[in-house]
C-alpha cells in the first residue's frame, strides 16, 4: 500500500490573504495561497527541459517532497537527511512496524536530521539551513513516503514546518532562529504527511494516527495548544485502516469558516477558532486520505482514499451528520488515492495514480473527458493560465487545456522524480525532484 505524500477560488483563508497573490511573490502554504493548486492570473510557462527554461537549478541537500513555500523572494523547503542501519538495527526497526502487509515496502533508518532550508528565489543559492529535529531510530517509513513530506507554511515572518510525530517548530524567516518546538505524537505507520494550515493565530495540524485521531491548533506565538479534538469514532479496528494523512482545506460559508479534514470513515468541518464540529458526512470506510479538498463556492469536492476511492461532491452548508442529506453526487472512475483535484470554470480536474486524467462537470459530476496521461502520479496538478499540469514520479510535466474537451498542450521532462506538488513565484514555477530545486521560467 502506498503512503501519503504528499483552500478557493472565492473565498480567503483567513491569515493567509495579505499579500498572497499567486501571481505575485508569496505562494506561502501547500497548493497556494488558496490551498487548491490555482495560479490565478499567473503566466505560466508552457515548455522547457533541462537545456532550455530553467532559470536555475539547486540541489538540496537530503531528500523530502514537502513543496516550496514563497515570500518576500525567499523560498523555504524542509528536507530529511538519513543515516543507514545497519542489518541489526533495521532489523529490530522492521520489527516495529505495526502493518505488516508493508513490511517488505518499508525503510528503516538509524538516525534522521530535519531541516528547514532558506533559498534566495532570484538566484537559487542556498541562504541557509536550520536543523530543527534529529530523532534516533524513527519508526519505518514506506519506501515512496520520506521524513520530510508535510509543507510549511510562511506567514507573517515565520516558517511553520511539521514533520508528523518527529516535531513541528516555528523559525523566525529573518533571523533563522528557532522561536519554538513542539510535539504531537501518533503512530504514522508508514511516515508524516498531512501538511498544516493557518488560521487568523493559530496553527491547524492534523494527527490521524493508527493509534489515535486527533486535530490540535497551536498558538502561532508560543506553539502551546488552543485547542485539540478527537476524531469521530471509526467502525475499523485494524489501525492501518485507521490513519490518514490529508491537508486542511479552510473556508468561508455563509460569513462562518470552516477547517475542514477528511479521515478515515468521516468528512468534518470544524470551527478552526474553536475546534467545535460543524458537520460530518460518513463516506464508508476510505482511509490513508491524502488529498487535500476543493472547493468551487457550491460544492467541496472530497476524496475516500485507500480502499474503494471516490470523489465526492457536498454541500457545506449543513450541520451534524449530513450524510443522507449533502451529499450532491460520487465519482468512482479513476480516482486518486494520493493526488489532489483542482477546479477551474465549473470543472474539476484529477489524475489517478497510475495515469488517467478526468475532467468532470462540477455541477452534474458528468464526464467531460477521461483520457491517458503516461506515467505514475503523487502530486497534486496545478491550474492557471488556462491550462492544467499534471507532474508524474519521472520527472514529466504533461500540460493540458483547461477546456471541456481533451488537449496535450506540451510534455516537459526534468531528471529525477517529481513527487511534490508545485509553487509559483512572478509567474515562473519552481519544482522539487528527488535531488534538486528548479525555477522554471519560459514561453508565456
Amino acid at each position: 500500500m502506498k503512503t501519503a505524500l504528499l483552500v478557493l477560488l472565492l473565498v480567503i483563508i483567513p491569515g493567509l490573504a495579505d499579500g498572497a497573490e499567486s501571481t505575485g511573490g508569496s505562494w506561502p502554504q501547500f497548493r497556494g495561497p488558496t490551498g487548491q493548486g490555482e495560479a490565478a492570473g499567473a503566466a505560466l510557462p508552457l515548455s522547457w527541459s533541462e537545456a532550455d527554461g530553467v532559470r536555475w537549478k539547486t540541489p538540496l541537500p537530503g531528500r523530502g517532497w514537502s513543496s516550496p513555500v514563497i515570500a518576500d523572494g525567499r523560498l523555504w523547503v524542509t528536507t530529511a537527511e538519513v543515516t543507514e542501519a545497519d542489518e541489526a538495527q533495521r532489523a529490530e526497526l522492521l520489527s516495529t512496524v505495526a502493518n505488516i502487509g508493508v513490511r517488505d515496502q518499508m525503510e528503516a533508518f538509524a538516525s534522521v536530521a530535519l531541516s528547514a532550508i532558506e533559498v534566495d528565489a532570484a538566484t537559487g543559492r542556498v541562504l541557509r539551513q536550520v536543523k530543527l529535529f534529529e530523532p534516533q531510530a524513527p519508526p519505518p517509513i514506506h519506501e515512496l513516503n520520506t521524513f520530510a513530506s508535510p509543507t510549511p507554511v510562511l506567514v507573517g515572518g515565520r516558517v511553520y514546518c511539521h514533520f508528523g510525530t518527529f516535531g513541528t517548530a516555528c523559525v523566525d524567516a529573518e533571523s533563522g532562529e528557532v522561536v519554538w518546538r513542539r510535539e504531537l505524537k501518533l503512530q504514522h505507520i508508514v511516515g508524516p504527511g498531512s501538511s498544516p494550515v493557518v488560521h487568523d493565530n493559530v496553527l491547524i495540524v492534523t494527527s490521524d494516527g493508527g493509534d489515535r485521531q486527533y486535530v490540535t491548533a497551536l498558538d502561532l506565538a508560543t506553539g502551546d495548544p488552543v485547542w485539540e479534538k478527537d476524531r469521530p469514532p471509526i467502525r475499523e479496528t485494524d489501525p492501518d485502516r485507521r490513519k490518514a494523512f490529508a491537508t486542511p482545506l479552510v473556508i468561508e460559508v455563509e460569513g462562518r469558516p470552516q477547517a475542514v479534514i477528511p479521515g478515515a470513515q468521516w468528512f468534518i468541518a470544524y470551527d478552526p477558532a474553536t475546534g467545535a464540529e460543524i458537520w460530518r458526512v460518513d463516506h464508508g470506510g476510505g482511509f490513508s486520505n491524502v488529498a487535500c479538498p476543493a472547493y468551487d463556492g457550491r460544492f467541496l469536492f472530497l476524496n475516500t482514499g485507500f480502499g474503494k476511492p471516490q470523489l465526492w461532491a457536498v454541500r457545506p452548508d449543513g450541520s451534524g451528520d449530513v450524510t443522507d442529506t449533502h451529499v450532491a453526487w460520487r465519482e468512482q472512475q479513476q480516482v486518486p488515492t494520493m493526488s489532489s483535484p483542482v477546479v477551474s470554470g465549473g470543472r474539476i480536474y484529477f489524475i489517478s495514480d497510475g495515469g488517467v486524467a478526468s475532467c468532470l462537470d462540477a455541477e452534474t459530476g458528468d464526464t467531460l473527458w477521461r483520457e491517458r496521461v503516461p506515467g505514475k502520479y503523487s502530486a497534486s496538478p496545478l491550474v492557471g493560465a488556462g491550462r492544467v499540469y499534471f507532474l508524474s514520479h519521472a520527472g514529466r510535466t504533461t500540460v493540458v487545456a483547461d477546456a471541456a474537451e481533451f488537449e496535450v498542450l506540451a510534455e516537459n521532462d526534468l531528471d529525477g522524480m517529481l513527487m511534490g506538488s508545485p509553487a509559483v513565484v512572478e509567474g515562473d514555477l519552481v519544482l522539487r525532484t528527488d535531488s534538486h530545486l528548479y525555477r522554471v521560467g519560459r514561453d508565456r
